[in-house]
């Protein structure tokens, strides 16, 4: 296992504990925190397994994060739909 892989396994856990503790604000400052994280995570998990890897990686953050996933892709099709 490459260390890009052990980060993204711990990232997955942190992720985990933080969605079992109570928040004020629906987890959504954990949620971009998570964000800012994977999201170079990712970049990395790609640049030293492959894309495959990384489609796996990035599906499990999609599970993980599935709520700002949803709001994102409403976003993008009332986008579209206004032209």
């Amino acid at each position: 296992m490459t260390l890009s892989l052990a980060c993204a396994a711990l990232w997955l856990i942190v992720a985990n504990v933080l969605a079992m503790i109570p928040s004020n604000d629906n987890h959504w400052r954990r949620a971009y925190f998570l964000i800012a994280v994977g999201v170079p995570l990712l970049g990395w998990v790609t640049y030293q397994n492959g894309p495959w890897i990384a489609l796996v990686v990035l599906a499990a953050g999609m599970s993980v994060l599935r709520w700002p996933v949803i709001y994102l892709s409403r976003w993008i099709k009332q986008q579209f739909a206004r032209n």
